[in-house]
């Protein structure tokens, strides 16, 4: 299938968008202010094929440090672009703008506060208003960015949108495109052309359904923006992988996406060779997505497939009946290959069906892949709690290394273990904080203490 046709974005020595290749892309997950670690880790993630690196730029220090990375990375011959990740202060993106070539801003936190879940009641005009703080606020960045050649990621999180928007809109597709929508006309207003798009959320069928709408949107009012995809929160091991070819994949066979990231809870370097997996397999599971429509009979999708080995199978099934799967033209899925052992084609099928969200067969863990905002070992943790709940079929659980979109990404989660401080820990059931800043030491014994406790155990 023909990709969309969109605007080009030029970010510093790259082009995405138009007919440019597909972007491969992943973030850091040192602290930024380390200089010597995070250029190591920047040159593991571009030596295994990555073209863009991000870093959280959590103030002013970190968005500064950035001139000193970009410097020793230039130095020893590494010329791909840097991407600064701001969060909650808006000063940060005016300074970022002038060391980075791309920098990412957050519509739910840039001028809005940080997400609470209180509803807001705004007339129109009080509406009206807040727009305007946000436009104040938003074109001397641009000027900045126009200054300094800066591209710019307007990025929405499903898990951080604002009150104000969840106010008006509710926890919608329509709420989280309306909340990019705002600052993408206040770009256009100011032509600034440099701009990619992304609208991530953990939930498969809520990033597939709202970037969908996006694009009718932005064609709507005749924009055409490149779109990053990603599944954000998507996990580790085959679960991560499956649930974001789900995603990722339904898009990619529609033709919609210009550049991508495999959010994984392993090392940044290691989401690198799934993604360009994810690009290759575009025109194979293209067809095989039209040839698995055409094989649905009783509500169930036979796919045969043969593959070099067991992740590529995994990408390709997923990949393949994603956007099915999540459109429910068929709620069954059949899996058969030479690689498959007894019971095994089985098992993949009831892992991209519960990525779909069609049917839990097991524990459900929403967890972040890290970044410099990470408050504790996220690895390490995501082992003992998988060890001691991962018989509790159905149950979801959240392990967010911060609050950027720890609350909001893990609302459908049963359960939340979010970073709160430097070795603090603060544990939700829903959207309810239960127990704050619990030292790290404790808290996923505290975890496993409060779900024994509700489930009467």
């Amino acid at each position: 299938m023909r990709r969309r046709i969109t605007t080009v974005a030029h970010v510093g020595n790259i082009a995405i968008g138009g007919d440019n290749p597909i972007r491969i892309q992943s973030m850091a997950t040192t602290d930024t202010n380390d200089t010597e670690g995070s250029v190591a880790q920047a040159k593991r993630i571009i030596d295994a094929g990555g073209e863009l690196v991000r870093f959280t730029t959590q103030g002013i220090r970190e968005a500064e440090n950035m001139k000193s990375i970009s410097a020793r990375l230039k130095a020893d011959g590494y010329q791909t672009p840097l991407v600064a990740d701001v969060h909650f202060t808006a000063h940060t993106a005016d300074v970022a703008a002038q060391y980075c070539e791309k920098v990412r801003i957050n519509p739910g936190n840039y001028v809005d506060p940080g997400r609470t879940f209180k509803h807001l009641e705004y007339t129109d005009e009080e509406y009206a208003a807040e727009l305007e703080k946000i436009e104040k606020k938003l074109v001397p960045f641009i000027n900045i960015c126009k200054e300094h050649h800066t591209a710019v990621r307007i990025g929405v999180n499903h898990g951080s949108l604002s009150d104000r928007i969840m106010s008006r809109y509710g926890d919608t597709p329509e709420g989280i495109v309306e909340s990019c929508m705002e600052f993408l006309r206040i770009f256009r207003r100011e032509q600034f052309n440099d701009v990619v798009i992304s609208i991530k959320a953990s939930n498969t069928v809520v990033m597939v359904t709202t970037v969908r709408l996006l694009v009718k949107t932005m064609d709507q009012e005749d924009m055409h923006y490149p779109l990053h995809l990603g599944v954000t929160e998507a996990g580790e091991g085959e679960d991560g992988r499956i649930k974001s070819a789900v995603g990722i994949g339904a898009l990619l066979t529609e033709g919609i996406g210009d550049t991508i990231r495999v959010s994984l809870s392993e090392e940044p370097e290691c989401e690198i060779p799934v993604a360009r997996k994810l690009v290759d397999l575009i025109p194979e599971c293209t067809q095989l997505r039209a040839e698995a429509e055409a094989s649905i009979k009783d509500d169930t999708i036979t796919l045969a497939l043969d593959a070099p080995d067991m992740e590529t199978l995994q990408l390709k099934a997923s990949m393949a009946v994603g956007a099915l799967l999540i459109d429910r033209k068929a709620t069954k899925l059949t899996i058969q290959s030479p690689l498959l052992r007894e019971g095994q084609g089985e098992v993949l099928a009831d892992a991209i069906l519960q990525a779909a969200r069609i049917k839990f067969t097991k524990t459900e863990y929403i967890s972040c892949p890290g970044c410099g905002r990470t408050l504790y070992n996220l690895q390490e943790t995501i082992a003992r709690i998988k060890a001691a709940t991962s018989h509790l079929v159905g149950l979801k659980i959240g392990i967010m290394g911060c609050i950027v979109n720890g609350p909001g990404e893990m609302a459908d989660a049963d359960y939340g273990y979010v970073g709160a401080g430097r070795g603090k820990i603060s544990l939700y059931r829903a959207k309810e904080c239960v127990e704050k800043n619990i030292p790290e030491a404790e808290a996923v014994d505290h975890l496993l203490a409060l779900i024994k406790q509700d489930r009467g155990e």
